[in-house]
């Protein structure tokens, strides 16, 4: 027969319950609670169907992404010098972790940046640009970060309750509001996240959304 406890031991098993149970609880809750905190993108429009040239003369379809998170971008041949985005924070917080990350669920971003002239037009020579990316991004690959020739105002044209992307004023790149927008797109084709790129914590912020999209999808993936 085991001995019984004495009358100390029990008073410091108390003791140790009364110390452990605030953390006990804590955890517990947190198990509980883990379903409610997962925080889930909203839905801001579908993009229309598109399509580009890329830097080897290449026409491609947005079809061909339907399986990726895009992240869509302008850039400028004067880049990084005169940009509308943070050319550097772009690189250095987004496209170096989607390199690094590219054997792993990292995988499925791309990056797409449309090349216009500063004033929302489309330019055709990628060639300028192409080279100050391969300077300017370690490891630059043209298939994570995709440079385009095409018209980026299609792809921009998405209104969500009553405001339009398009819009014009003295206070923005080139007098063009587009122009400093980052538009998550997800793997059916619709808007997640618009952001500014022309600050380095708006960078940051988009690379969190685009872990949430991410844990989005690994969430039905676990579900299936």
């Amino acid at each position: 027969m085991l001995p019984k406890p004495t009358k100390n031991k029990k008073k410091a098993v108390l003791a140790l319950l009364l110390v452990l149970a605030p953390a006990i609880i804590l955890v517990a809750f947190s198990f509980i609670g883990c379903e409610h905190k997962f925080q889930k993108l909203e839905v801001f429009g579908e993009v229309k169907p598109f399509t580009f040239i890329d830097a080897d003369n290449k026409i491609r379809n947005s079809s061909e992404f339907k399986n990726d998170i895009v992240l869509i971008t302008t850039i400028q041949n004067d880049c990084p010098n005169a940009c509308a985005i943070s050319l550097w924070h772009l690189n250095q917080l987004i496209y170096q972790h989607i390199r690094k990350n590219a054997h792993k669920q990292m995988k499925q971003v791309r990056i797409i940046s449309f090349l216009t002239d500063g004033k929302g037009e489309p330019l055709k020579n990628l060639n300028e640009i192409k080279l100050a990316l391969n300077d300017l991004a370690e490891g630059y690959d043209p298939n994570l970060w995709i440079l385009a020739n095409g018209n980026p105002r299609e792809i921009y044209n998405i209104s969500n309750n009553g405001q339009t992307l398009l819009q014009k004023g003295d206070k923005y790149f080139g007098g063009e509001a587009f122009q400093e927008l980052m538009l998550l797109i997800d793997k059916t084709g619709r808007l997640r996240m618009v952001l500014p790129g022309n600050e380095e914590g708006l960078i940051r912020r988009m690379k969190e959304n685009i872990a949430l999209l991410q844990k989005e999808y690994d969430k039905l993936k676990s579900q299936k």
